[in-house]
């Protein structure tokens, strides 16, 4: 039977659990969850909060204990959520958060109590450089230089020299610029701006005008969630008629039904759960997805949104790992999270929402451009983009 634990004036936080009952003779995989529900982030945090409910209710034959808390997109609030999943709930894993900036706390406290890390957010900074700390930290979406030199190569092949670029100012916007301005000449391609905008920003006139003035052959726009609506809708208004590139930030449907007929056209490269329909039928990538849409949709009634499928990625990591660290030690226990994070860290041909994973001990992402999917923004539906 599924329970359901509520806990109340927790820092003013809504906070949600999701759990099962766990009979006595069995012992209990507890993950605890940390997700920006709320806040700037919502648009990613509120299709995570969603999906909890999908994950497997038992790993290994072992019971699973899912604890979702909503962090409010704030990383005081999600490094308070973690501290009090790791000691309270003495959670064996920890998930999150949706935002690289509120993640980026985590870490710390992640490798001082032991507990292997999955975060949902993007930026290669959360596991890169590896060392001490992050060799605790593993990343299920795919790091910026993949994506990135997946659409340079695209945007290369097009005939673009002169790049405009804009981006939030956060670790997501600047980790994609650094990797950019490095990748970027070496397909001769230039980048005119490094325009930057907040993600609650209410505007963006100035730094579009500026990118404009560049005179560039195509923009890139370094963003997540509904805000990357805000500099391409600025860019149509005030006539600019290039191409515009996108990241796999903007993969949820609110980002089409804001942006409307000034998104049409957008091109990002993006993961397999995205285009799962136009994937060929005998495609290794297509069971994934398959299986979460499937698991979400008989709950929800509708179709959900990549970063729910960021969430069940981490799990299916999870349990594909379990049944190694079990040979080990009992959940609960400081050896058993420790075995756990040795198993994540050799997960080999892993078919994921997200692309194929090979984590490595230098390589807590695990993915390559087998990964990287083309995909445009056409008729108010992500496509696969035919090359």
């Amino acid at each position: 039977m599924r329970t359901m634990r509520t806990y109340l004036g927790y820092a003013a936080a809504t906070v949600a659990a999701i759990g099962l009952s766990i009979s006595a003779a069995q012992a209990e995989i507890k993950i605890g969850i940390t997700m920006s529900a709320s806040g700037p982030g919502a648009a990613l945090g509120q299709p995570q909060m969603k999906s909890v409910a999908t994950l497997p209710k038992e790993i290994a034959g072992q019971k699973v204990t899912y604890i979702a808390l909503d962090d409010e997109s704030d990383a005081t609030k999600a490094a308070q959520n973690a501290r009090k999943l790791i000691l309270d709930e003495k959670v064996d894993v920890l998930i999150g958060s949706s935002l690289t900036p509120v993640s980026l706390p985590l870490i710390d406290i992640a490798a001082e109590a032991k507990t292997p890390l999955l975060t949902l957010a993007a930026a290669a900074v959360l596991v890169t450089p590896m060392d001490d700390k992050k060799k605790w930290v593993f990343k299920v979406v795919p790091n910026d230089d993949i994506m990135a030199a997946a659409i340079l190569k695209y945007i290369a092949k097009t005939g673009v020299k002169r790049l405009g670029y804009i981006g939030f100012s956060d670790g997501y916007g600047e980790g994609y610029y650094n990797v950019l301005k490095v990748e970027a000449p070496k397909v001769g391609i230039e980048l005119t701006t490094h325009e930057v905008y907040a993600r609650n920003d209410a505007s963006v006139t100035g730094q579009v005008l500026k990118v404009i003035a560049s005179k560039p052959d195509a923009v890139f726009i370094a963003s997540a969630g509904t805000p990357a609506v805000l500099p391409q809708k600025a860019l149509r208004e005030r006539g600019y008629k290039g191409p515009i590139f996108q990241t796999h930030g903007v993969a949820t449907n609110e980002f089409i039904r804001l942006g409307g007929k000034d998104v049409e056209g957008a091109i990002y490269t993006g993961e397999a759960f995205t285009v799962v329909d136009d994937l060929p039928k005998d495609s290794p990538f297509r069971a994934a997805p398959e299986r979460y849409i499937a698991a979400y949709k008989a709950l929800h009634k509708e179709e959900p949104a990549a970063f729910g499928a960021h969430l069940f990625d981490s799990v299916v990591l999870v349990e594909n790992a379990v049944p190694v660290a079990l040979k080990t030690a009992k959940p609960g226990t400081a050896e058993f999270r420790a075995a756990l994070r040795d198993a994540l860290e050799n997960g080999k041909e892993i078919y994921l929402n997200n692309g194929l994973s090979n984590m490595t001990p230098t390589n807590h992402n695990g993915y390559d451009e087998r990964s990287a999917f083309l995909i445009k923004v056409e008729g108010g539906k992500f496509r696969l983009l035919k090359q």
